[in-house]
């Protein structure tokens, strides 16, 4: 099994965003053309309601809809791993089986943000959520929005767990991928939470990225990592290095809302965000567009 999660879960995937309308309301018009966007692009996967999706400004019944209509518009052309992140074990339990239930192919579970609970708070955390349906799990670290660590001991003790198959890695910690390899095994599967440090992620031993780049160039991302897996490293870095000044564009700000303000300028969607998130400076907004005149994308 691990050994095909590897050879499924690999390249770039993409962490999508969610689009919304003027109002504030959900966007499935704008939504399925993104999806669509994101397969013609080589997109490997599709992570619907995550936090990139604004997750936590979703309803329950939202969150939902997200994935449900992800998986309807992509009808098993892209693997669907749906968002099933958050602080309450009950509330986390209940998306998984929901995602689950319409037909998602695993599940993304977040560390839960805000309690800062142990490392054995997040052990019963993790196996309580893998116990409640079938789906091949990751977990996702990242300390800085949820404050605590998914240490390696961690997560060597859960990938025992048959349904906890792989993490994604958003520390930017270039040496996590062999401490995990070597706590978790070789067959764990690691993608990397971190555009920025991609190639490096994989020279360690990582197998793809859950991309938030990919939401605006989802064409280049994927080329990134076929050029990658080709064994053409040169020409892979001089990719990554097109890609960088988007990349750093796109975190100047917390995301999602330099992403949702490119796409805004692509025609592709509405740039609004929930409350508390609020649209970019405008010295970000120059940086973004920077970014995409360089790659040819604007003017």
């Amino acid at each position: 099994m691990a050994r095909t999660i590897n050879e499924r879960y690999h390249g770039s995937l993409t962490a999508l965003i969610t689009p919304m309308k003027k109002d504030g309301t959900l966007d499935e018009q704008a939504a399925t053309r993104l999806i669509e966007r994101q397969i013609q692009g080589g997109t490997t996967g599709l992570i619907p309601s995550g936090t990139t999706g604004e997750s936590p400004t979703l309803s329950h019944e939202e969150h939902g809809r997200v994935i449900e209509h992800c998986v309807e518009v992509s009808a098993g052309r892209a693997l669907v791993m749906a968002g099933a992140g958050s602080n309450s074990t009950h509330e986390a339990v209940g998306m998984a089986r929901h995602a689950h239930k319409v037909g998602a192919d695993a599940l993304l579970v977040v560390v839960p943000y805000y309690n800062k609970p142990t490392q054995e708070g997040l052990y019963r955390h993790f196996m309580t959520v893998a116990d409640a349906t079938p789906l091949p799990l990751w977990l996702y670290c990242i300390p800085g929005r949820s404050v605590v660590d998914l240490t390696p001991e961690t997560l060597g003790r859960l990938a025992k767990h048959p349904n906890i198959v792989g993490t994604k890695d958003a520390t930017a910690n270039l040496t996590r991928p062999i401490a995990v390899r070597r706590e978790a095994g070789a067959e764990f599967n690691q993608l990397s939470g971190e555009d920025g440090t991609i190639l490096s992620f994989l020279a360690a031993g990582g197998h793809g990225c859950i991309s938030v780049t990919s939401n605006v160039v989802p064409d280049l991302c994927s080329q990134m990592h076929r050029l990658w897996q080709e064994g053409k490293v040169q020409e892979a870095i001089a990719l990554q290095d097109r890609l960088m000044p988007l990349h750093d564009a796109l975190f100047a700000e917390t995301s999602p809302a330099p992403a949702k303000y490119a796409m805004s300028r692509l025609g592709l969607c509405e740039s609004t965000l929930r409350l508390p998130m609020v649209e970019p400076t405008e010295a970000t907004k120059k940086r973004v567009d920077a970014a995409l005149h360089a790659l040819g994308l604007l003017g």
